[in-house]
């Protein structure tokens, strides 16, 4: 979807349309969700912090986010991308791949499918979406985004070497800026320049990164689409307008972080053994510290008490603190674990 939460926002509302306007808090620490096109003309990007946001964009309109209306919406164009298929894997509310391979409609023109589904999402919602067809899950990616807004992008088979060849590596799925900068370090601006290094060289160079980067630079992607993503996790975090170094208060906000994390344990019958409380210091250095159970955690109690236990080992006594978080994880049926786990993440 095109700027999928500001799209919303727009769209239900008259007076924001045609105007810069940021999904997300003005205040001091929030940040931006998601921002409509004509924000993105001044240099605003989702996950920028908001004051940033209005140094860049002094008109920038925010607007509280109202993640009900999208998870709904969501539904409604899942649903649509199932009369097509059932081989959908949802990246996120708004996005997802589709294998369109076998569909149901026996359409043999995976371009023709994909306007049929923006027009069905349109006709739906009155929203706009972007869609990209090729060979492979990386390829469709990169096209995805090629034409935004409202656009529709084919990589054919015969067009993958020399697409890729002529890409940015910034373009790259996968890429951010601080690998852009090292391959820039290194002399890798294109997907040619990328090509032309070996996998030996990529891996040491990125580590087990590497090797992706060498095969999606031969447009080679072997990933199937999984209609049934696997949750490893699931967590929750927030930051505070004020750095906070006082045990009780950051006590009382672990609670209310713990209780939306055990409300969606249960939603999504995911149950782990493995709690996480997660830092940020107000220097912006992050700790990750966690414990193991010999049980699945199933109930709010035990939750709460291991919780509560990792977040009195953390030192508030040089640093404030930013961010705090929490989350559980681990479901797997493996021996179970019973040491403590602390993991350090600087």
């Amino acid at each position: 979807m095109d700027a999928f939460y500001a799209s919303v926002e727009q769209r239900d509302n008259e007076a924001l349309r045609g105007k810069p306007v940021a999904v997300g808090y003005s205040e001091a620490r929030g940040v931006v969700a998601a921002a409509s096109y004509e924000a993105r003309k001044y240099g605003v990007r989702s996950a920028m912090p908001s004051l940033t946001a209005k140094n860049k964009c002094p008109s920038l309109i925010f607007v509280s986010p109202r993640f009900d209306v999208y998870r709904e919406i969501s539904r409604q164009i899942r649903e649509i991308f199932y009369e097509y298929t059932d081989l959908v894997e949802p990246l996120s509310l708004d996005e997802a791949f589709l294998d369109v391979t076998r569909n149901h409609k026996n359409n043999p023109s995976a371009t023709l499918i994909a306007k049929e589904i923006k027009q069905k999402i349109f006709e739906a919602t009155a929203l706009k979406a972007s869609a990209g067809v090729s060979v492979n899950k990386f390829l469709a990616k990169i096209a995805s985004d090629y034409k935004k807004p409202d656009g529709l992008f084919v990589i054919r088979p015969e067009e993958v070497q020399k697409f890729i060849e002529d890409l940015k590596i910034e373009q790259f799925f996968g890429i951010g800026k601080v690998t852009a900068r090292r391959m820039h370090e290194n002399g890798i601006y294109t997907g040619l320049d990328l090509k032309k290094r070996s996998e030996r060289e990529l891996v040491r160079l990125f580590g087990k990164a590497g090797r992706s980067f060498y095969l999606n630079a031969q447009g080679i992607d072997d990933r199937e689409v999984q209609a049934e993503r696997i949750i490893k996790s699931i967590s929750n975090e927030t930051t505070f307008l004020k750095d906070k170094d006082d045990m009780t208060l950051l006590l009382v906000e672990l609670y209310h972080l713990a209780k939306e994390v055990m409300e969606r344990i249960e939603k999504e019958n995911f149950y782990g053994r493995t709690v996480t409380v997660k830092v940020k210091y107000a220097d912006f250095r992050i700790i990750t510290r966690s414990k193991t159970l010999p049980c699945k955690i199933t109930g709010f109690d035990l939750f709460w008490k291991t919780a509560r236990e990792i977040m009195k080992q953390v030192d508030l006594s040089t640093r404030p603190v930013r961010l705090l978080g929490v989350g559980v994880s681990n479901a797997t049926d493996e021996p179970e674990q019973k040491q403590m786990q602390l993991e350090l993440e600087w």
